[in-house]
């Protein structure tokens, strides 16, 4: 019995030690396979190329009318009617106002009888001078009778011309107690009522036409702005887009966008002092009358074509404590490099590369958080990213 329990603690110890080799054996063997495969950082990149893109200037701006024509009266009187709608279209030549007339029509009528008069006067002044031409040439009438007649004659003719001038002066004020529109357009409100007593040259105007059709919009650019595009055109780093491509887009005050094209008119050659901007007017087709004077708008232009531009997604380029930007490529040995790059501006959600960057360069964009200068790292697809 002793030698049977003897041979069983010898057996179970055996196994138990064997167990304990097994694993042993099996944990060194883990320990080596993992040390032997590291993983590196895998990052995602993309092929820089260059190529040509339009550049376009976003500016502030707003509308003005294309016409404004403030009515005031050109005679004294008192109002009788207002002959329009406020805010209503109008057309050049329509009637806005009358003036009471009953003083001018009397002029008019006092004017066209000294017409009457002097031409009445003109006719006895013809007959007598030809009578005594025809007698001094038979030694009828004295010379000095001669003379007279004529000088009675013409200053009959002198009396006809300014009676005739009365008279269209006396027609000109009769007309002007219509008060018409100069231009076509939207009317505003009306200052005055019926009643009221107006005077000419007045300083306050009757009412104001707008024509918003087409209509203007003034933007403003920094001289700073102005001065780097004519050094990109002259240097060619810019290609002018053109004379006929110099088109403009608006954005209204909502952020949508305004559906009419417009095309820039001018640019101003003085430049405000307390800004330091330029002006630049450009025109708008207006047939719906959406822009309204006075409307804030966001106009963008085409300002020329840079030639072998890079663009690139913003989320690939950092920026470190200083604001200085940076990224990330891949070497031939697919090693990290850090760059150093300039950023011209931000075109949609990609950079403008000034600097830093040249074509056929691997940029990291995504794994950035991974990777460190000089660590070699593992380039995913697009579709082992996803």
């Amino acid at each position: 019995m002793i030698y049977k329990r003897n041979s069983a603690l010898c057996i179970s110890a055996l196994l138990t030690v064997g167990s304990l080799s097994l694993a042993g054996c099996g944990s060194q063997e883990g320990g080596a396979n993992a040390a032997a495969s590291p993983t590196l950082p895998q990052v995602r990149v993309l092929e820089v190329t260059a190529k040509p893109v339009s550049l376009f200037t976003e500016l502030p701006g707003r509308t003005s009318p294309y016409l404004i024509a403030e009515v005031r009266p050109q005679v004294n009187g008192i109002i009788k009617a207002r002959q329009f709608q406020e805010g209503s279209k109008v057309k050049a030549g329509m009637s806005l106002y009358q003036i009471d007339p009953s003083t001018y029509q009397a002029e008019y009528a006092s004017a066209k009888a000294m017409l009457e008069k002097a031409q009445a006067s003109l006719t006895s002044a013809t007959i007598r001078n030809d009578r005594f031409q025809e007698l001094a040439k038979q030694n009828a009438v004295s010379q000095q009778e001669r003379d007279d007649a004529f000088a009675t004659l013409k200053l009959a003719q002198a009396d006809v011309a300014a009676s005739k001038a009365a008279l269209q002066s006396a027609q000109i004020n009769l007309t002007y107690t219509r008060v018409t529109a100069p231009i076509s357009g939207q009317i505003g409100r009306s200052n005055i009522t019926a009643g009221a007593l107006v005077q000419q040259g007045q300083t306050n105007p009757l009412t104001t036409i707008h024509q918003l059709d087409p209509i203007y919009v003034d933007l403003t650019q920094s001289t700073t702005e102005l001065l780097q595009l004519k050094r990109d055109l002259e240097s060619g780093v810019l290609k002018s887009a053109g004379k006929d491509a110099a088109t403009v887009t608006l954005k209204l005050e909502d952020g949508s966008d305004y559906a009419q094209t417009g095309k820039l008119q001018f640019s101003d050659v003085t430049v405000d002092q307390n800004t330091g901007t330029v002006t630049l007017r450009a025109v708008f087709p207006n047939p719906d009358q959406q822009l309204l004077p006075g409307m804030y708008v966001r106009a963008s232009l085409e300002e020329g074509v840079r030639e072998a531009s890079i663009l690139v997604p913003q989320k690939a380029i950092m920026r470190d404590a200083t604001g200085e930007p940076s990224a990330f490529v891949l070497t031939a040995e697919n090693k990290v490099e850090k760059r150093s790059v300039k950023t011209a501006r931000a075109i949609g959600d990609q950079w403008l590369i000034a600097e830093g960057l040249q074509a056929g360069d691997r940029l990291i964009v995504d794994g950035i958080q991974k990777v460190r200068p000089g660590e070699e790292a593992e380039i995913i697809s697009d579709t082992e990213n996803k």
